[in-house]
């Protein structure tokens, strides 16, 4: 299947990777609810940190694993959309993921370091590191495929009001 590729001026490419940043911190509830912040966006990579709350933890002062993966997750797919080109389309799905758990995801906060490391015409991949407390946590690498125009691209995105539980 062959995907019609729509030429996007430099503006238009630019706003919708701010539309996507704000969206990915802002815009998923999840990411809102847990309190994932983004710390870098570009073409290079992103950063992402995840601030510790008890609601996220699996013993006390411990990262829950799952929560752990969601964040490679979200800031694996984010390396790859922060750098895409948004002529071949907008509509994000992770198609797989896998992680290694090193150490156990102490501390403040997790920071999860994400690079795209190979883009396709539809399937992306990156790699991402987590880390806590000083040391690496967990490895982790995320395939996505982009294709065809998610709705809403552009819509409005609420700034952040609500406070996490």
């Amino acid at each position: 299947m062959t995907v019609a590729t729509r030429s996007l001026t430099d503006e238009e490419q630019r706003e919708r990777r701010e539309w996507f940043r704000a969206r990915w911190e802002r815009g998923v509830a999840f990411n809102r609810g847990c309190g994932m912040r983004v710390l870098r966006w570009d073409a290079e990579g992103v950063e992402m940190a995840l601030p510790y709350a008890e609601a996220l933890s699996a013993h006390e002062g411990v990262f829950h694993g799952g929560v752990i993966s969601a964040l490679i997750d979200t800031a694996g797919a984010g390396s790859v959309i922060a750098g895409h080109d948004f002529g071949k389309g907008s509509r994000l799905s992770t198609v797989s993921m896998s992680v290694q758990y090193l150490a156990p995801a102490r501390g403040r906060e997790a920071v999860a370091h994400a690079r795209c490391v190979r883009r396709g015409r539809r399937v992306h991949f990156a790699d991402v590191d987590v880390i806590a407390d000083g040391r690496v946590c967990a490895r982790g690498q995320v395939v996505v495929t982009i294709s065809g125009e998610r709705p809403g691209v552009g819509d409005p995105i609420e700034p952040l009001t609500e406070e996490r539980p």
